[in-house]
């Protein structure tokens, strides 16, 4: 990335977004109590591509399902951006007790997305008033993010030849981590992400009688054991390898040896080759465990989220406006790789950016959990830096 060249003299600071406070808590509390859950965010789309619109923005909807795309262009510039935010909720019941509290039953933003969804919104009224930049910004409000690759929907979708873009950033808040903390990471950022359903067939009967069966609960706890040799004995100690059994079914009663078990696993990675590896050894291992006890196995191994990888200089560059904006005392680099998985991804395998993470607050509630809530402290420091890095990736020569 070449040097700095503006005639702007001065970029947002974050005392910029002070009268936008109420705004953005009114705003990200409102999305909370409406959440919707993945391919189903219509409203929140709608509310996103209604304010984008009068700001003055060129709007895109349904980009990939709900997605939206709003889009600035400023200037002689040819230069453009895009920075995208995250809109769906998950299938949670929530129990924060708080006063915005989702009013779907069920459904809950779990996991920040309403915030990020607002601290976007907070930088497009922001560049929309102070219009301090020359060339193009493509604001992506994404669906989808949970599990449905939202994501690959937009970019088949012709995101990147429809809205053209140098380079693409995201965030995500990071509970544990003080508020208004950035953190970046340059290369193999988050994890792939991959899945597993193990059914297990045996013969069942009788519990009196187990000599008359194939038992899978007990060729299912056996196996739960062996699937642990997979990480610690074949894999470098050196790579970063998980494999979780998440979920285990069988039997409907005490008495009766079930015909079947199914175990659902969760693998992450970082390494093209040891995700392979790991394929290979789980589905050979499963394989022959369940045989050698008498029983058959089907196997669904799904390939997930590839692994996050950011790219050095604009990692780089993004590191250096957060430092700007909030001092090196709050900006953690180099920081580690983050075991969760990401769609963001997808867009980092056809353009450079950076994927960062915002902490939540040191007490946060994890996310996925009925207990956790999104900061409102980081609207404003979200949406600064997103309006900053806008401004400094358009002054940059081409």
């Amino acid at each position: 990335m070449e040097d700095m060249t503006t005639t702007n003299p001065r970029f947002c600071e974050l005392g910029d977004l002070l009268d936008a406070t109420d705004f953005l808590r009114e705003t990200r509390q409102h999305l909370h109590r409406h959440p919707e859950l993945s391919l189903h965010e219509a409203a929140t789309s709608e509310l996103v591509a209604t304010r984008l619109a009068q700001w003055g923005y060129e709007v895109t909807r349904n980009v990939g399902g709900y997605g939206v795309v709003g889009t600035l262009a400023l200037g002689k510039g040819t230069r453009s951006v895009a920075v995208r935010a995250d809109m769906d909720a998950l299938p949670i019941a929530e129990e924060t007790g708080k006063p915005y509290a989702s009013e779907v039953a069920g459904v809950m933003h779990a996991c920040g997305h309403e915030g990020h969804t607002t601290m976007l919104l907070g930088a497009a009224q922001q560049l929309a008033k102070t219009r301090n930049f020359a060339g193009t910004v493509h604001l992506v409000f994404q669906p989808a993010e949970e599990g449905e690759a939202g994501a690959l929907r937009m970019i088949e979708d012709g995101l990147f030849e429809r809205f053209p873009c140098d380079a693409i950033f995201g965030m995500h808040n990071h509970p544990g981590v003080a508020s208004g903390t950035f953190l970046f990471g340059s290369g193999a950022f988050m994890s792939a992400s991959d899945r597993a359903l193990i059914t297990i067939r045996g013969v069942g009967g009788h519990a009196a009688r187990p000599h008359m069966t194939v038992d899978p609960v007990m060729i299912a706890g056996s196996l739960i054991m062996a699937l642990q040799s997979v990480v610690s004995r074949n894999i470098d100690p050196r790579q970063i390898a998980i494999v979780t059994i998440g979920t285990v079914h069988a039997g409907v009663a005490t008495n009766v040896i079930p015909e079947s078990a199914t175990l659902g696993l969760s693998i992450r990675s970082f390494d093209a080759d040891v995700r392979d590896r790991l394929q290979q050894r789980i589905t050979d291992l499963v394989s022959a465990h369940v045989e050698g006890y008498g029983g058959r196995v089907e196997i669904d191994y799904e390939r997930g989220y590839p692994v996050l990888v950011n790219s050095a200089a604009e990692t780089e560059f993004a590191r250096e406006v957060a430092e700007e904006l909030v001092g090196p005392e709050r900006v953690v680099a180099p920081f580690g790789p983050v075991t969760g998985s990401e769609d963001f991804a997808f867009y980092l395998q056809r353009k450079p950016g950076c994927f960062l993470r915002i902490g939540n607050g040191e007490s946060s509630a994890m996310v996925h959990s009925a207990h956790y809530d999104f900061d409102d402290a980081n609207l404003t420091v979200g949406a600064a830096y997103w309006t900053r890095l806008v401004e400094r990736f358009l002054a940059q020569a081409a």
